[in-house]
């Protein structure tokens, strides 16, 4: 029996011990510096509709909660009081959770918009307060009945995998355009080229819209970049042409174009899936016959178009970086003193919102005897409803062959403000550097020459000084070294030698003397090479790398054909170049289009497999036709 009782009692401490740590957490008082009082309340309802607000203060040690006196609505029902406790252990961490939330009824009858002021609770010395809260009363519009009722019951509608719900309204057999439809808003319809303009698709309805389908295409003559929405939909009301509405803003497009002159954005339709009552069925029979009694119906929702008046961009100055929009720039140099041969770090950040994608590398005018490499860019920026914002970093890696105090002087970084309609150039702080002389330093030879004796003095340790003492032959030696067959080989092997050589590559050397023809004879066959490697990347999705290995293929094939350094590439000279080949005004615009299509197409809507092999084929295709055409 005593053994019984022991297991008894053994099994269950457990259950014992779970007790006490519910009643100790329950009762466990938080910090009054931790404790808050929260508002909830939809901030637009309908007159006479009634709806809900709830205070909820994050603890349970709380007493004397006073309610404002809610001016402009009338109290039907309140306060109702429910309280939540919770806590777990994981890991040997506990955590606890407890509120209390304080719910009335309201019901506003008069069109307005009104200020419900804080309520305050009490803990311990401390009074909580809420936030004052604005709730607009609309009047009741036609077709909106029961919206604002609808509203306060479910203050958001949420949508999960692509799919959204919203309160019922009334339904009918036919959904017509006034009862579901979207708008097309543009943040600006008079813009420079590059300027960044905001789309806006707003959807409105008076039905129980379930989901709803559809996207912005490419489009021709803008660079597209998607604003990222929740995925839960919050609704609200709202007064459009009389009537009102349940409004929510469905998708939003960052644009940028790219041409000049009127350019449309187009009609996008959406296909939504509403859902109704189904008239032609019993409620009662489909409730005990199990069938459904709502009925799904399909509606397409075209959106109206949109007309963009593009200006050209005014005369561009000299070192124009091709950015648009709002910039600052700043720069930072490590270290300020080295020794020669060691490498130094110049980094220059551009930070703004704009077009930051399409901003090109500052030039830095490095010390001649500096050797440099190409700058490594970093981008750090997201969209928003004015474009790019963020920053762009590029890092230079200089390396000093001269020992001294070297100079780089300030960068200059020119724009086009959107805000002035004007350029403005910018600029970073100069940096004086003391370069210290190194070991095994062989570049820092000087020539000396001293009036009592010229010789070469060699800092490093590969020449020595020029001996000035005689060195004679005895006419022995002389003699036999004449005489000697090993003696007139040395002259007459080299001689056969250059012969030979002359004789089979001389048409070789003729070739080699135009390097410019080498080079652009082989860049077809370079570029070929680089775009295989394109392929490779595409089919292993690496979009990124794919898009970047094109990019290299375009400028590397355009900077070999016509024999320029390919960092000294811009649109606007490849342009003029190209006609000078010979090369078609069209074909050279496809050509800039697809340099376009790589710089943005990461950020593109649509599936990035098709945008990869659409652009892959189009730079094989052009890159052929080029070649035809500057051979011709």
């Amino acid at each position: 029996m005593n053994i019984l009782n022991h297991v008894s009692q053994h099994k269950t401490w457990p259950l014992r011990l779970a007790i006490l740590c519910t009643l100790y957490f329950a009762f466990a008082g938080t910090r009054a510096d931790d404790i808050t009082l929260t508002v909830q309340a939809p901030t637009t309802v309908e007159a006479g509709d009634q709806f809900r607000i709830r205070f909820t203060v994050n603890s349970q040690n709380v007493n004397n909660f006073n309610a404002p006196d809610f001016k402009g609505f009338e109290v039907i029902y309140g306060p109702s009081t429910s309280r939540q406790s919770s806590f777990q252990i994981i890991n040997g961490q506990t955590s606890q959770t407890s509120s209390i939330t304080y719910t009335y009824v309201l019901i506003g009858s008069k069109p307005g918009t009104y200020t419900i002021n804080p309520a305050t609770i009490q803990s311990g010395n401390t009074l909580i307060k809420s936030k004052p809260l604005t709730i607009k009363v609309l009047k009741i519009g036609t077709g909106g009945a029961n919206l604002g009722q609808q509203q306060s019951s479910s203050s958001s509608a949420h949508r999960q995998g692509g799919q959204s719900s919203q309160p019922t309204s009334p339904s009918s057999n036919g959904i017509s355009s006034h009862d579901l439809f979207m708008t097309a808003t543009a943040s600006r319809t008079n813009v420079y080229e590059q300027e960044a303009i905001l789309v806006t698709y707003k959807l409105y309805t008076l039905v129980n819209i379930t989901s709803l389908d559809g996207k912005l295409p490419t489009l021709d003559g803008f660079q597209i970049q998607e604003i990222d929405l929740p995925r839960n939909k919050e609704f609200s009301l709202e007064t459009y042409n009389g009537r009102n509405y349940h409004s929510v803003v469905w998708s939003q497009y960052v644009l940028f174009p790219q041409k000049t002159g009127k350019l449309t954005i187009p009609s996008v339709t959406y296909e939504g899936t509403v859902v109704q009552p189904n008239r032609n069925i019993d409620p009662i029979d489909a409730f005990f016959n199990g069938v459904s009694g709502m009925i799904e119906l399909k509606k397409k929702i075209a959106t109206p178009t949109l007309t963009i008046n593009v200006q050209p961009l005014p005369n561009r100055p000299a070192g124009f970086s091709g950015a648009v929009g709002n910039f600052s720039i700043s720069s930072s140099l490590s270290p300020q003193q080295l020794k020669t041969n060691d490498a130094l770090t110049l980094k220059i950040t551009i930070n703004g919102t704009g077009n930051m994608k399409l901003i090109n590398t500052p030039e830095v005018a490095f010390p001649k005897d500096f050797e440099t490499y190409d700058a490594k860019v970093t981008d750090n920026f997201s969209k928003s409803s004015s474009g790019l914002t963020g920053t762009r970093t590029f890092e230079y890696l200089a390396v000093p062959r001269h020992a001294g105090t070297q100079t780089i002087p300030a960068t200059q970084f020119t724009y086009f403000d959107t805000q002035t309609r004007q350029y403005k150039t910018i600029s970073t702080q100069p940096y004086t550097i003391h370069v210290e002389k190194g070991k095994g330093d062989a570049s820092s030879a000087v020539s000396d020459f001293s009036s009592n004796q010229q010789d070469v003095r060699q800092l490093a340790h590969d020449i020595r000084y020029i001996k000035t003492k005689d060195v004679s032959l005895s006419p022995e030696e002389e003699q036999d070294r004449l005489h000697s067959w090993r003696y007139l080989l040395w002259y007459l092997i080299p001689l056969l030698l250059f012969f030979i050589v002359t004789f089979i590559g001389r048409k070789q050397i003729q070739d080699n003397a135009n390097l410019a023809a080498i080079r652009g004879r082989k860049a077809n066959k370079v570029a070929r090479r680089r775009l295989k490697q394109a392929e490779r990347l595409m089919r292993d999705h690496k979009q990124n790398e794919f898009y970047d290995e094109v990019l290299k293929a375009l400028y590397g094939y355009t900077a070999d054909r016509l024999n320029i350094p390919q960092e000294h590439l811009n649109k606007d000279n490849v342009q003029q170049l190209l006609l000078d080949k010979g090369v078609g005004s069209e074909l050279i615009d496809q050509y800039l289009g697809v340099i376009n299509d790589c710089e943005f197409a990461r950020y593109a809507p649509g599936d990035p497999n098709a945008n990869m092999e659409s652009i892959y084929g189009k730079a094989i295709t052009l890159i052929s036709q080029i070649e035809n055409n500057i051979k011709k």
